[in-house]
């Protein structure tokens, strides 16, 4: 416990429908207690008389429907009661998804299909984890996809992601990371390249699709998907992509009325559009700390961030990898071969000789063995970052979650780099 846990000790008093807000700035942790009454965070429910403890980066909403006491102690950055929160809404938004599970599971049909859209830090992760928090208390095994390359929320930045939900998130480390099905993308937003985004989503949507079918609880609990903040231009495009290749039923729009009134014009009709606000509690972030988001991300992925992990460090001979880059730079379609397109080029692998230049870049490791099969539409089997290149022994130097052998397949280039400080 760090000194400053022991500096102060505050009792808060939460009435019905209210909410205390928290963020840790400072290389800190605040120990929260709930003392008497409910409480939960982001629709996990809080045990009376346990403790939780929150570190540096934290921002918590703990919200109580009934009434509650608090105990926190420690001094976080910011600390204050909200009377106003739409966590009632919310609800009701869980509320009528509940009602079409309901009639999915009578008829044995699949279960509605939920787009989370709006700008950057508006809370739509947060709406999710709350949605898919609500869904599993009540016995449902909802799958949850993210294609918000930006951040991560399940895997590493640069990727998009499902996975099944058959337990409430942990407070302090979010939902179990066990068997994610994890496609490259391997760039930090969808505009680095837009042709290849548009694959890897379809290819997500497809295998997330067909794993419903797999089990009937989990067919009619349906998806909720993240999407990124983009959602102007292109990225409006990518959401009317997404919403066709998941047969969305339902969008909620947080925060914009723009972008609701665009929805409305631009979908199906059969597609439920609700316009939802933001929590007074969301907080915009800045470019470098949308950086350090993504490093922590990673490093989580190697280190752990609570539980230690202790990756392994592996030599790799030049000769023995199969590195390739999903797309090359652009040229117009009047320099490509005859029948081939500008698109083409941007989804097309392409070898890379290795050398200095892989230095700290990270290398997903694919299910597919050769490049010939199709790598754009096969998951990944894990990470691998780049901490050394000898030139002289031409062999590099590998971090990895795993002891060797690693599996002898194609590694594809991420442009997402990562410094290993350990």
């Amino acid at each position: 416990m760090t000194d400053s846990t022991k500096e102060s000790t505050k009792e808060f008093t939460l009435e019905r429908d209210c909410e205390l807000r928290f963020e840790i700035e400072s290389k800190t942790q605040i120990i929260v207690e709930l003392k008497s009454g409910f409480a939960e965070l982001y629709g996990t429910e809080l045990v009376k008389a346990k403790k939780y403890t929150f570190i540096q980066g934290a921002k918590v909403a703990i919200f109580s429907y009934q009434g509650c006491v608090l105990v926190i102690k420690g001094t976080p950055d910011v600390c204050y009661i909200a009377r106003e929160t739409p966590m009632i809404q919310y609800l009701n938004t869980h509320s009528a998804i509940e009602q079409m599970r309901e009639k999915a599971d009578e008829r044995g049909t699949t279960g509605p299909v939920t787009l989370v859209v709006g700008p950057t830090d508006v809370g739509k992760s947060t709406l999710c984890r709350i949605l898919l928090n609500y869904a599993v208390r009540l016995g449902h095994r909802p799958i949850y996809a993210d294609i918000d390359v930006g951040q991560g929320s399940i895997s590493i930045p640069g990727t998009i992601c499902s996975l099944l939900i058959e337990r409430p998130a942990h407070i302090e480390e979010g939902f179990s990371q066990l068997a994610p099905l994890v496609i490259h993308f391997g760039h930090k937003a969808p505009d680095f390249n837009n042709e290849l985004y548009k694959i890897c989503v379809s290819t997500l949507a497809d295998i997330t699709m067909e794993r419903l079918k797999e089990d009937k609880r989990t067919q009619s609990s349906g998806v909720i998907i993240n999407t990124c903040g983009w959602v102007k231009g292109q990225g409006y495009q990518h959401l009317l992509h997404a919403t066709k290749a998941f047969k969305a039923g339902i969008i909620l729009v947080l925060d914009q009325e723009r972008l609701y009134n665009e929805l409305l014009r631009d979908v199906d009709s059969s597609v439920k559009v609700v316009f939802l606000p933001k929590s007074g509690g969301v907080v915009e972030r800045s470019q470098q700390a949308r950086a350090e988001s993504r490093d922590f991300r990673i490093r989580e992925y190697f280190y752990g961030s609570r539980s230690p992990l202790y990756p392994h460090s592996i030599d790799i001979k030049w000769a023995d990898m199969k590195v390739y880059k999903i797309g090359a730079p652009s040229l117009p379609d009047s320099c490509m071969p005859l029948g081939m397109k500008a698109a083409d080029n941007m989804t097309k692998p392409w070898p890379i000789q290795p050398g200095p230049q892989l230095l700290h870049h990270i290398l997903a490791l694919s299910f597919a063995e050769n490049v010939e099969q199709d790598v754009l539409k096969k998951n990944i089997w894990g990470f691998v970052c780049v901490t050394n290149v000898d030139v002289e022994r031409q062999t590099i130097t590998v971090l990895s979650p795993q002891p060797r052998p690693l599996p002898n397949t194609v590694m594809l280039l991420s442009e997402l780099q990562f410094i290993d400080s350990h």
